[in-house]
């Protein structure tokens, strides 16, 4: 069975976000847990996630969303753990005037091709995010993109619920990259 590891970004991803959602449905899915969800301390979040992978016992799937994609490409640079690959939901740009100033520290994110499978998925109308932001990173990352269409910052707000569509998503990326169990619901 596939290990899941939920990566929230800033807030941890409330009751109506689908990672909560998912994590609830799921005993495979756990969360990363560093000490602060609201303010966000780099070396904190990097080696709450590096405690998450080590915790898992096969590489797991890293479940990102937001502040947590951005985690994972500087975490993946130093981390040298193995995982099976990562679905990076709603990349935020840190030159984005939305971008949160807590968060300043995960700017300057690697430019170079993620070490495992990637698929970022992106809406069209996030206000963290742009189009061209969100391709850029895709192609540095070597990331598969997938345009989810205008779904704001595909968290809570969005009424997405369980969000299915981003399930199927995700077990299509599964199947893709060999890591096709531990989905079944």
């Amino acid at each position: 069975m596939t290990d899941f590891i939920i990566v929230p970004g800033i807030g941890g991803s409330g009751d109506a976000h689908w990672q909560t959602r998912w994590q609830q449905a799921n005993p495979a899915m756990r969360r990363f847990t560093p000490a602060s969800w609201d303010l966000p301390d780099f070396n904190d979040w990097v080696a709450a996630l590096e405690t998450a992978v080590s915790e898992v016992k096969t590489p797991p799937v890293l479940v990102a969303h937001s502040l947590g994609c951005l985690l994972v490409a500087h975490w993946q640079r130093i981390s040298g753990r193995d995982v099976s690959g990562a679905f990076l939901v709603a990349v935020p740009d840190p030159a984005a005037s939305a971008f949160p100033s807590v968060a300043h520290r995960f700017a300057g994110t690697p430019q170079q091709r993620l070490r495992f499978p990637s698929l970022v998925v992106a809406s069209t109308n996030d206000p963290y995010g742009s189009m061209d932001s969100v391709r850029a990173k895709a192609g540095q990352w070597g990331s598969e993109l997938h345009v989810a269409g205008p779904l704001g910052h595909i968290n809570g707000d969005s009424g997405l619920g369980e969000w299915t569509t981003g399930m199927e998503l995700l077990r299509a990326f599964m199947e893709q990259t060999g890591g096709g169990q531990g989905l079944l619901r």
